[in-house]
């Protein structure tokens, strides 16, 4: 039986990360996309859609084995419900490029790049570690803006102050 450890566990931490990432993007309303807390802050909206677009890395990670800026495509949207299908979508498609491999084919390169030059290597097994964290940094971040607007906080890994029963 091959080895699947690793895999696993990046696939229990991403279920472990999900609920709280989508209690966060559906209370943002669309009335605040537009929203920056600062001149050199990212759009609330765009923020919304990196969050939901992460787990997307894990499948170019697993089945592509690199991501190019050039052709990579951001999705669009214009409501809510548009960004939750995305996530949901995504979301599902990295825990099945997961559930297909073993920690063995975590060794194999990725690679990041712009018009075909290589930008930065790994090896998967590191690149999808560091993609959930980036992907929790980010939610963290989100938070942020959501308290700036007066949305509530959801409970994480704990009570909020919004929500303090867990």
């Amino acid at each position: 039986m091959s080895n699947r450890t690793l895999v696993d566990a990046y696939i229990k931490e991403l279920e472990a990360e999900y609920t709280s990432t989508r209690k966060c993007l559906e209370r943002i309303p669309v009335t605040l996309f537009k929203y920056k807390p600062h001149p050199t802050s990212m759009e609330l909206g765009y923020l919304m859609l990196l969050v939901a677009e992460i787990p997307l890395w894990i499948t170019f990670m697993v089945e592509q084995g690199e991501v190019d800026f050039a052709t990579y495509k951001r999705f669009e949207f214009t409501t809510s419900e548009e960004l939750l299908d995305h996530f949901e979508e995504v979301f599902n498609g990295a825990k099945k490029s997961l559930a297909g491999i073993t920690d063995d084919d975590l060794d194999a390169p990725f690679y990041l790049k712009r018009q075909g030059q290589v930008l930065f290597t790994q090896p998967r097994r590191e690149g999808v570690g560091s993609t959930i964290n980036h992907w929790i940094h980010h939610r963290g971040q989100l938070t942020v803006y959501m308290r700036l607007n007066e949305i509530a906080v959801p409970s994480i890994y704990g009570p909020s102050a919004d929500d303090p029963t867990f």
